[in-house]
């Protein structure tokens, strides 16, 4: 396997998640070029195979997004690559690809999401900032849409206090949307990351945005909700969160209008009430305290029987050797790291004590 076929596969005309799930299962035995493209168009159900100038066309807008993405700084990584995060890498639907504008090594420390309403109450906006500024303090990375509302709110609140974060696109990186946050989308990239899974040039179509989700939530330890009404997009988030096993979270509102009722099923449901960064932090069994330094290194960790002293690892490895489910051992990959037991990079882990 090799980017240019995974870039052309993620052009491929058909739905972007069974794509993308089909991908992974075949990427492993499978080759590269135009014969996997066609088994990968058969195996997403597709009763017509792919026209061979079709396949040639898929390819060379593979190598011209890759071209085009070069020029403007913007790098895809393939999810068979070192580099990929590892987070999202073990979702049903990781993206073959991902286009990065900023350093993709952000996301080797643990990251929260926040999301919320569009046409935000100044409520919602002032509670957005804070928490995003309270967790950057901690050392955590604020991800979100970069849409207006709360998204921006976040990334704002998580800049202003120094810390690093992460915008997830409903486009090409290049196509910035809405078109007032280019500034912003600048300053991201500067001390974070601008993520996307289409390439570049791609229109910022209704249809692409609730697909990023996925990414969003993928991408995070936990997703926090703030202010969503009962048919808000954030929801969206917070079922992808569900289904990656990942948590959610929402913040309490007002309840003399409908802005808060999605937020409010979530807690009814049972999704943990949000008032600091420190009520994230001790769900996520994250110290509260600046920096998330954790004492005591837990060396009697049964995940540290199966890494040896200076040893690399990736996810995949150690789902097989462990026999747990990636969603199981990434919590303690986090801990370990924090305590210094591992240092994690490039989607690799490798033991220190």
């Amino acid at each position: 396997m090799d980017l240019r076929t995974a870039v052309a596969a993620s052009m491929l005309p058909a739905s972007r998640t069974i794509v993308s799930f089909a991908f992974n299962q075949l990427r492993h035995d499978h080759g590269a070029g135009a014969p996997f493209l066609e088994l990968l168009w058969a195996a997403c159900g597709r009763g017509r195979g792919l026209e061979g100038d079709s396949i040639h066309d898929l390819l060379l807008r593979a190598d011209g997004a890759i071209e085009r993405g070069s020029a403007v700084g913007i790098h895809p990584t393939a999810s068979f690559e070192a580099g990929y995060p590892p987070l999202l890498a073990c979702t049903r639907d990781p993206p073959p690809v991902l286009w990065a504008r900023g350093s993709l090594a952000v996301l080797d420390t643990p990251a929260v999401a926040i999301v919320g309403s569009r046409a935000a109450s100044p409520y919602a906006l002032q509670v957005g900032e804070r928490i995003a500024a309270e967790l950057a303090g901690r050392g955590i990375v604020v991800c979100s849409g970069l849409a207006r509302g709360v998204d921006s709110a976040a990334h704002r609140g998580c800049l202003e206090a120094g810390g690093q974060t992460v915008a997830v696109l409903g486009s090409g990186v290049d196509r910035v949307y809405p078109s007032e946050h280019a500034d912003l989308a600048d300053r991201i990239a500067d001390r974070g990351l601008l993520l996307a899974e289409l390439a570049p040039g791609a229109a910022p179509l209704p249809e692409h945005f609730p697909l990023r989700n996925r990414i969003i939530s993928g991408i995070s330890r936990a997703t926090v909700i703030v202010e969503a009404s009962e048919r808000s997009g954030s929801l969206i988030t917070a079922r992808y969160a569900l289904e990656q096993g990942r948590e959610v979270m929402a913040v309490p509102g007002s309840v003399l209008s409908g802005r808060n009722r999605g937020s409010h099923a979530l807690l009814k449901d049972g999704a943990r009430v949000v008032e600091s960064a420190d009520d994230i932090l001790q769900e996520l069994g994250l110290s509260s305290s600046a920096n998330v330094a954790v004492p005591g290194p837990p060396l009697s960790q049964p995940l540290l029987r199966y890494m040896e002293l200076g040893e690399s690892y990736d996810l995949e490895a150690l789902v097989a050797s462990t026999s747990e489910d990636a969603a199981r051992l990434l919590p303690q990959l986090t801990e370990l790291e924090l305590a210094g037991v591992i240092t994690a990079g490039g989607g690799r882990f490798v033991r220190l004590l």
